[in-house]
């Protein structure tokens, strides 16, 4: 099962979908869920699809406000310390933490979310923004890639507080997927590239 929800289309939308596969068959597995309160793009996403949140984003104007989902309607959440759009984000609707984005500078901001309200935390290594990737847990995330302006290979690991280098991305990239956890990370696509790359928690291949 999966979420998506918010983008531009080509007006800024709320709409929200649902993703429902089984091993027979992905044939109309897409089906419509609540709309978001507020219609944004480049958000930041995390949880899962009964309990997800929507945090920051833009209309184009960079946005504070977050939004938690309960597998059919969005409510507010407590919101952002620091509005931003294309921003990182990782872990549950109570356990989430969102970092670096647009401020519109690049930032290198940490929050954390424990399903009410958001703490700010250790500071990125690197700050980026253009859809950097999340993956993982607020103990344990992982991002690779987006920008500084220019593409970026450099991988970050967080523990709960503090950042770490990890390996680089074989191949610098913007906008690209990313699933998994911190030791066993996938990233694909991005700068309209193909190419995938899996993370051991350690190197990338």
């Amino acid at each position: 099962s999966a979420l998506a929800f918010g983008s531009t289309s080509p007006a800024d939308t709320a709409c929200t979908e649902e993703f429902n596969c089984t091993t027979s068959t992905c044939v109309g597995a897409w089906s419509i869920g609540g709309d978001l309160i507020t219609a944004r793009f480049l958000i930041g996403g995390f949880g899962n699809q009964n309990a997800a949140a929507a945090a920051g984003g833009g209309t184009p104007t960079r946005l504070s406000c977050n939004e938690e989902y309960n597998g059919s309607t969005w409510s507010a959440g407590g919101a952002l310390i620091t509005g931003r759009s294309i921003l990182g984000a990782a872990g549950t609707q109570n356990e989430g933490v969102a970092f670096g984005g647009g401020e519109p500078t690049i930032s290198n901001k940490t929050e954390e979310y424990d399903g009410t309200s958001w703490a700010s935390s250790g500071n990125m290594i690197t700050a980026r923004e253009d859809g950097q990737n999340g993956m993982g847990t607020q103990n344990a995330a992982l991002t690779g890639g987006g920008s500084t302006p220019t593409a970026v290979s450099c991988t970050e690991e967080y523990n709960g507080s503090t950042w770490s280098s990890g390996g680089n991305l074989i191949t610098a990239r913007t906008y690209l997927g990313g699933a998994g956890t911190q030791n066993a990370g996938v990233v694909f696509g991005g700068s309209a590239k193909t190419c995938t790359e899996e993370y051991n928690g350690s190197s990338w291949s």
